[in-house]
């Protein structure tokens, strides 16, 4: 007997995940309809993806910059981080730029050497996840490749 998978449950896993309604369903099919199973499938499709778009070449992008807020430290800290897509169309998108705010965010908070030691730091707003794994959910969201080229951190004092 066949599990019937409801709307209502697509768009929760959906609002969740941010991964298209499609994907979503197909994991919540192969879970019987257990949303923690879903998840893990997802998890793991994601991981997937990302896997398969990694060798499709990054020619767009964006460069973003994060000031510090903080009133005590205003304008002693900034960082320039460079997030590469396949398009323009992903380089505007609001997943992308807000991909490009948390990893701005990231090097501020954590000050990391270079991009490989980046990508292997746990993301400050969630230390089950890495900075590389937050990468690949976007990717496994926007359909695209997705690298972090580079980034520049600069503080007075320094």
């Amino acid at each position: 007997m066949s599990i019937q998978i409801t709307t209502e449950q697509i768009k929760e896993l959906r609002d969740s995940t941010g991964i298209s309604v499609m994907q979503c369903k197909h994991a919540l099919e192969e879970a019987e309809g257990d949303m923690k199973k879903a998840l893990a499938i997802l998890k793991k499709t994601s991981s997937d993806i990302a896997l398969k778009k990694g060798s499709r070449e990054v020619k767009d992008g964006a460069v973003t910059i994060k000031l510090k807020d903080l009133p005590a430290q205003a304008g002693k800290k900034a960082v320039l981080v460079s997030l590469l897509c396949e398009t323009d169309f992903v380089a505007m998108n609001e997943d992308f730029k807000h991909l490009a705010h948390e990893i701005a965010l990231q090097v501020a908070a954590m000050n990391p050497k270079n991009v490989k030691e980046l990508l292997k730091t746990p993301y400050i707003r969630d230390a089950g996840l890495t900075i590389e794994a937050l990468v690949k959910q976007t990717v496994a969201k926007v359909g695209e490749n997705i690298i972090v080229a580079r980034f520049s951190r600069m503080s007075l004092g320094e």
